[in-house]
């Protein structure tokens, strides 16, 4: 009876000593500053700076900053969730402004983004499930009424969207991490009998709804393109004057686990990540704690899928809501999955607050437990589309097609400072500051170097300690900018 009781005391000890997906873990190996460089890469507002190596510092001594001191203070043996990546959305528009374009801008454009020495090195990638307001037209895969699907078929990815695809996966070094998500099913099947202006999934075609994803991912892939994931239903709370389609949290996890799920699982395809809601941070509560409730319908989610247009509102960024998430449900996995700025205009491409709302958005998503940020149009046109509603946004890289150049928003380069130096298989580290002027958030790549990113929001130049246990670097940031510190 006593060796019982031992052993209880064993078990119960190390099950309480096991961390939890929300809290630091915490390394043996203690990381030294000492005899370590510094790199920094900086973009600035109102000067030519663009991810430019700007300086190499040393460490010094530091063993208390005072308080008129501004620091970043960094403990490398603190880490978190594990990074998966950083990429965007490879649209029907895309595509199609892509195939505008001449080779050697095409090759430009290709290295730009998923070239990790030249570019800003792409690893995540987003596609849809026939069209969406980002194609010239409405399409599905199906003859309309055709419920058995015999007519599926993807021949019109294939004029533009699957050799865009195929061509950013060989640019990529022949991997890609490619999730892909619909905005409506059929019009046949919803209770409004059109794409567009919501509806919902009529009941008696749950199942074929169903059998759809599963005709998308065996045809892509063999067609050569592997496809990691999906998620349920673009923006489920969204009515739009587009392919549009509404599911309650109750509807979204019934069709999860009464058919999504089980037939991903009966055709072969239970490797393939599911991501549940894809919408705004506003409901993600909600959301998560609907379905992750479930254990039947939680053990098919990979995690939640998120977006940052809440505040159309009038309000803020729902930045807490990510986290909220995370510390109920450590287990399930947290992606942005879909951000642009909204109403474009020709004259703002070079608008600074097009790449602090980036950085920004970054920043906190990642310290609030995200493990890859997806973007949404990779390239659109001079216009700000196609698309089919007139719905045009910005894009970190637009294509002129009258005169076949690419312009680079200030977003580009601002995703770049955490895409080019974060890479899959990275652990975010602990990382604050002292003063609210400077936002950052810092991660240990497997090869063992710490990336630190960090934000200037005010119009004030700001000189800086980056702090690592008594060892600090003293680094200077210009007004409105980015930095990466690689040490």
């Amino acid at each position: 009876m006593k060796q019982n009781i031992v052993l209880f005391l064993v078990i119960l000890l190390s099950a309480c000593s096991q961390p939890s997906g929300n809290k630091a873990v915490s390394n043996d190996k203690p990381y030294s500053a000492e005899g370590k460089k510094v790199v920094v890469y900086s973009t600035a507002d109102s000067s030519t700076l663009r991810l430019s190596a700007t300086d190499t510092l040393s460490f010094k001594t530091l063993a208390q900053p005072v308080e008129t001191q501004v620091c970043v203070f960094v403990d490398p043996s603190k880490t978190f969730q594990t990074f998966l990546g950083i990429g965007g959305a490879l649209t029907d528009a895309s595509a199609e402004t892509f195939a505008k374009l001449s080779q050697p801008k095409q090759q430009e454009f290709l290295r730009a983004y998923y070239n990790d020495t030249t570019g800003i090195g792409y690893t995540l990638a987003r596609t849809t499930i026939h069209s969406s307001d980002f194609s010239s037209a409405s399409y599905t895969y199906i003859t309309e009424g055709d419920k058995e699907l015999k007519s599926f078929n993807v021949n019109h990815d294939k004029q533009y969207r699957i050799p865009f695809v195929k061509q950013a996966i060989a640019a990529a070094g022949g991997k890609l991490t490619l999730f892909a998500s619909p905005w409506s099913p059929p019009a046949f099947m919803k209770s409004n009998n059109d794409l567009a202006h919501g509806g919902k999934l009529k009941p008696e075609f749950y199942q074929a709804w169903a059998n759809y994803y599963v005709k998308f991912i065996q045809t892509w892939q063999s067609e050569g393109i592997p496809i990691w994931g999906i998620s349920v239903q673009n923006e489920p709370m969204a009515t739009q004057r587009w392919e549009s389609c509404v599911f309650t949290a109750e509807e979204e996890r019934d069709f999860l686990k009464n058919n999504l799920g089980p037939t991903m699982h009966k055709e072969g395809l239970g490797d393939k990540k599911i991501i549940v809601w894809d919408h705004n941070r506003d409901l993600m509560v909600q959301r998560a704690n609907t379905i992750f409730s479930d254990p039947e319908a939680s053990k098919y989610a990979w995690g939640m899928g998120f977006h940052w247009y809440e505040s159309w509102s009038g309000g803020t960024e729902m930045y807490e809501n990510v986290g909220r998430v995370h510390e109920a449900w450590p287990d399930k996995n947290l992606m942005f999955t879909e951000g642009c700025a909204e109403s474009f205009k020709a004259g703002g491409y070079y608008n600074w607050a097009l790449g602090e709302r980036y950085g920004r958005s970054m920043i906190n998503d990642f310290n609030n437990g995200t493990v890859g940020w997806t973007d949404w149009n990779v390239l659109l046109d001079e216009t700000g589309g196609p698309n089919h509603v007139q719905n045009f946004c910005f894009a970190p890289i637009h294509a002129d097609t009258k005169t076949g150049d690419l312009i680079y928003t200030n977003a580009y380069y601002y995703i770049g400072h955490f895409s080019k130096f974060i890479r899959p298989g990275a652990k975010r580290i602990s990382s604050a500051a002292s003063r609210s002027q400077l936002l950052t958030t810092s991660f240990k790549n497997e090869d063992g170097k710490v990336v630190v990113v960090v934000m200037n929001q005010s119009n004030a130049k700001t000189t800086y300690n980056l702090c690592i246990g008594t060892s600090a670097a003293e680094v200077t940031i210009l007004p409105h900018a980015i930095q990466t510190l690689v040490l």
